[in-house]
């Protein structure tokens, strides 16, 4: 199969139920969508809509109950855990509410820390990770630690780390849930460029509407299903 051809994501039938207690919550109920590359989507619900469900299966956090999950082809569903771990480090990039920085390390420290785990040599990790830093425009904040860096930079630094592995997919979070209505637009702004300049796929998980204005479509669940799917105009 070419890649480069199929769609980033595609959702077939897709469900999650957990048992809690004597109660079976059914979290997705038979979600089928594709995403292409190059998509710019929003992924809209309630608490408890099975938004975060999806952005767990389809980020190779979770594994689904039934149904099937291909990324670029690939079927990740019946992948191994140690199948999932490697996916996961070299062709999804995740940004999160919370930055999940570590705050006595430096930005460029910070954004090395998947390709080390991924055994990149230290020179290449230093390279990439000052690349990294100076598109999202943290070019001058390389040394600085998470505590030195306002919230908007810190979630830069987390943006960065994301790309710093060229992955096929960034799973976004709520990522302006921790920001003022000013920063976070900057970090919408940033990205809507990766995405129009690079041609990055891009998928943002938010409760908010105003969020989700910035992406090309807009996916909404309830109750564990898609209850609408619409694109949003230029």
């Amino acid at each position: 199969m070419d890649l480069l051809a199929a769609p980033v994501i595609e959702t077939r039938e897709l469900r999650k139920t957990y048992d809690i207690g004597s109660v079976q919550v059914h979290a997705l109920n038979g979600v089928s969508v594709s995403i292409d590359r190059g998509a710019f989507t929003a992924v809209m619900g309630a608490s408890g809509s099975g938004k975060s469900t999806f952005m767990n299966l389809i980020g190779c956090l979770d594994q689904p109950t039934a149904g099937s999950i291909f990324l670029e082809g690939q079927d990740v569903a019946k992948m191994t855990r140690d199948q999932l771990a490697e996916v996961r480090n070299k062709r999804i990039g995740f940004v999160f509410q919370g930055f999940n920085l570590l705050s006595r390390t430096s930005a460029l420290d910070n954004v090395s820390l998947p390709m080390l785990y991924a055994s990149v040599p230290k020179e290449e990790r230093e390279e990439r990770s000052r690349e990294a830093l100076t598109s999202v425009g943290l070019g001058s904040r390389l040394r600085h630690t998470p505590t030195e860096l306002s919230g908007g930079q810190q979630q830069r630094v987390a943006i960065a780390r994301a790309l710093v592995n060229r992955p096929s997919l960034i799973l976004a979070d709520e990522p302006t849930g921790n920001l003022d209505s000013h920063s976070g637009k900057e970090i919408m702004e940033l990205f809507r460029g990766l995405n129009e300049e690079r041609g990055i796929t891009i998928v943002i998980v938010t409760h908010e509407a105003d969020i989700a204005a910035w992406a090309r479509r807009v996916i909404t669940f309830r109750d564990g299903e898609i209850v609408d799917d619409k694109a949003v105009a230029a």
